[in-house]
């Protein structure tokens, strides 16, 4: 193995090794971290010791766990600094979270990353659990992903789909190329995708592209209820939810031509 694929997988242990510090609200024990990720203890102690020292992770003595540190929340507020949804794309959301009766989501596309930038609900209408500001990689079973998705050509599909597979989340979640490569053909041929219980069982979604003014999808405004409630008035909503799209679209465009600095997601 080359020095530069070494390091490459050194990088790789670290983020993944991050990801089971997350996981737990309490940390994690360097045995915990080695018994998730299969790598020995000794070279779980080694990358604690380096993200120690970036301030990446903490050592928290007392409970002889390891917890996220500072330099995370760091960050976290510069990711959301760079999404920086402005006021306008907010108030956006806010009205169709009014207009449409239905807890309210922007997503931006980054990549092929998807960035929940920005969510408008209400304890009659909540948001999807556990959906909040941040990414999301359950392209094939969330509204908004198959919005992203059917922008892309079908080999960039498939290459999507062989980066991040096709977990299935619930009984309805659609689980193989041929299933999703049909639904991507009616998203591309309605405007419209809809997922229907296909993330978390207990809530529906319809979401819409926002595009730039050369057509290009910047992201997408989505729409969750209730399934009963969502079979009942998907329909009336569609529209109300094209129309929150154009608006966001337009607000995107004339934040870029008048930049006046980050804003808050």
């Amino acid at each position: 193995m080359t020095a530069h694929e070494t390091g490459m997988a050194s990088v790789q242990k670290a983020f993944a090794l991050l990801d089971v510090v997350a996981g737990d609200p309490r940390g994690a024990t360097a045995k915990d971290i080695s018994t998730e990720l299969g790598i020995p203890l000794p070279s779980v102690y080694r990358l604690l010791q380096t993200l120690v020292a970036s301030e990446h992770v903490v050592h928290l003595r007392d409970q002889r766990r390891y917890g996220l540190g500072y330099k995370v929340h760091a960050l976290d507020t510069s990711l959301r600094q760079q999404v920086g949804t402005p006021g306008t794309v907010r108030r956006a959301v806010r009205e169709l979270h009014a207009s449409a009766d239905a807890a309210a989501y922007f997503a931006v596309y980054r990549g092929d990353a998807i960035v929940l930038a920005h969510v408008a609900d209400s304890p009659r209408r909540p948001r999807i659990d556990p959906l909040d500001f941040g990414f999301t990689d359950a392209a094939h079973a969330t509204a908004f992903g198959k919005i992203l998705l059917s922008r892309m050509d079908d080999d960039e599909v498939a290459e999507y789909l062989d980066r991040h597979g096709m977990r299935p989340l619930t009984e309805r979640t659609l689980t193989t190329p041929e299933r999703l490569g049909h639904e991507l053909g009616r998203v591309r041929a309605e405007g419209i995708a809809t997922e229907r219980e296909e993330f978390v069982p207990g809530a529906s979604c319809l979401a819409a592209p926002v595009v730039d003014a050369a057509g290009r999808t910047l992201g997408s405004v989505a729409v969750s209820l209730r399934p009963s409630d969502f079979e009942r008035r998907h329909r009336t909503i569609a529209p109300v939810l094209r129309d929150a799209a154009d608006r966001v679209g337009r607000a995107l465009r004339a934040a870029e031509a008048c930049p006046a600095g980050p804003a808050a997601g």
